[in-house]
């Protein structure tokens, strides 16, 4: 792992990928922190999704993680890094390519909070992989999850997450809510905070 320092709220990090591929992320810490939250960003983009949302976070009192995944772009002024680099190495970038990239960020994001159990931030496709993820580890403590939906090929998400017991906030747009709701149609109710 290296580091870069930065003079803003974040410093840039860099951790393998299962598969190796470099994975670059921005480390928004806090003294004591109630937990960490990872951030995971949308299609078409990156970590500089959060460089609003993440300071905001912090004053909650929460350290942050946003990742590159490699099915991302450059947008915000900001490169993503992992995508670039899968991309430069002949390496898949879909949706469900990425999910080893948040796998990875969230051994990486327990490690930061003192092998602590972590919250999971996703929006669209990265929000369908983090409930998918939840359901495989004790590492991730509960869910927040902006439009999920059945982005992911091959995979039935509702199916796969309906054993999820871990608390989730789930929410998106008035006319993706029906998608949403179909994706979480099987979780028990009382695990879910669905708003529209």
């Amino acid at each position: 792992m290296t580091k870069e320092k930065y003079p803003n709220n974040f410093e840039t990090v860099q951790f393998k990928s299962k598969d190796g591929l470099l994975i670059t992320a921005d480390l928004y810490p806090v003294d004591h922190p109630k937990n960490l939250i990872l951030l995971c960003h949308r299609s078409h983009c990156n970590r500089g999704e959060y460089r609003e949302t993440a300071p905001k976070l912090n004053q909650l009192g929460f350290s942050c993680l946003a990742i590159d995944q490699r099915s991302g772009m450059k947008v915000f002024g900001v490169i993503n890094e992992t995508s670039a680099l899968a991309k430069q190495s002949g390496m898949p970038t879909g949706y469900l390519d990425a999910k080893q990239n948040i796998e990875a960020a969230v051994d990486y994001a327990y490690e930061q909070n003192g092998n602590t159990p972590i919250i999971i931030l996703g929006s669209s496709y990265s929000a369908s992989l983090a409930l998918l993820i939840s359901t495989e580890t004790e590492k991730i403590k509960a869910v927040i999850a902006f439009s999920p939906g059945e982005f992911l090929k091959n995979v039935k998400l509702a199916e796969e997450i309906k054993s999820l017991t871990k608390p989730i906030f789930v929410t998106g747009a008035k006319k993706e809510i029906d998608e949403v709701s179909k994706v979480i149609r099987y979780v028990n109710p009382n695990a879910v905070d669905l708003t529209i």
